[in-house]
């Protein structure tokens, strides 16, 4: 790793949802080899430790959490912990997401639909909620959202998580207006297009992985758009 004084997140405090795999752990390792201290939120708690050995043999530092977003009060407790170490979270980047069996509309599996209702919108939702104010606290706080081209794109079979994730867009937006004019929180909305993860390979079975971009250019990108910084609303696209 490079010394703090050329690091761009130095001194800063990430947390990282979905952290123990995929764009979440990616995204974790690199923000702190850009110098920020990464909280690493995920159910599993080897993964995790896996992803935060491999954090501090870069010579980066992070804290595990582990926890099931779902659960009632979970997010809460969360955060009345990280509010008693930190004064402040500079990057709230929420990376979890789950995606249910691909049928029609009319076959939605309810308890699938449900899950992926309360993991990508209502914990989410409940993120910033109890993130806010440590949020606002910090010199210039962010939220990364990583969205699907599914949300604004609807196709055939995918409705069960496009809903979920159209709506996620819409919570986001909403906060960016809220938050514009009265702090210096700023939110960014990322569809990483075509990455190879394991919810890609559950949703195109058939697709050798190679063909598409690894989770960590995703990361880098993240990382580069947090260290030059972004007006209220700021939406893209990895390809």
């Amino acid at each position: 790793m490079t010394p703090d004084t050329v690091k761009p997140l130095a001194r800063q405090t990430a947390l990282v949802t979905g952290a123990s795999r995929g764009i979440g752990a990616a995204t974790a390792k690199a923000l702190a080899e850009a110098g920020a201290h990464v909280i690493l939120v995920a159910r599993k708690v080897k993964a995790l430790e896996a992803v935060e050995d491999e954090i501090h043999a870069l010579g980066g530092t992070s804290t595990i959490a582990p926890l099931d977003l779902t659960e009632p009060e979970s997010v809460t407790r969360l955060a009345t912990a990280i509010a008693a170490r930190w004064q402040s979270l500079d990057i709230l980047c929420l990376a979890a997401g789950y995606l249910p069996e691909l049928t029609p509309v009319s076959q939605m599996e309810p308890k699938q639909f449900n899950q992926a209702l309360l993991t990508n919108l209502v914990a989410n939702q409940a993120l910033l909620s109890n993130f806010d104010a440590m949020l606002r606290r910090a010199p210039a706080g962010r939220v990364i959202g990583l969205t699907s081209s599914v949300a604004r794109n609807p196709r055939a079979y995918w409705g069960a998580y496009s809903v979920t994730k159209a709506a996620f867009e819409n919570l986001l937006e909403t906060y960016s207006a809220e938050v514009e004019r009265i702090c210096a929180v700023r939110v960014a909305i990322i569809d990483p297009g075509a990455t190879r993860t394991e919810m890609r390979a559950r949703a195109f079975p058939g697709e050798d992985p190679q063909t598409v971009k690894p989770p960590e250019q995703v990361a880098a990108r993240i990382v580069a758009l947090l260290a030059s910084g972004f007006s209220a609303l700021h939406r893209e696209r990895i390809d």
